[in-house]
């Protein structure tokens, strides 16, 4: 496996705990769409393009604004 890889591999293992024990919500959005991102980068490095764009279009993408989305409306409650 080249070091390219083993970093990247070592990152998504990083940000998956970081997400597990982030108090902030929004934190946890944005470290989440990293994790997705650079899951679509392993995917690519693995000669999967197909699952790279589905991960990158549905993890990264549609998620995000559906996390962000939520968390908006959950704080308007609040307010």
């Amino acid at each position: 496996m080249e070091i390219f890889s083993v970093v990247m591999i070592l990152f998504l293992i990083g940000s998956a705990v970081a997400v597990s024990i982030m108090k902030d919500l929004l934190g946890t959005i944005i470290v989440f769409t990293v994790y997705s991102l650079v899951m679509a980068i392993l995917w690519q490095q693995l000669n999967a393009p197909d699952l790279a764009i589905t991960e990158a279009a549905v993890g990264a993408g549609i998620t995000t604004v559906l996390f962000v989305l939520t968390l908006k409306k959950i704080r308007g409650v609040h307010k």
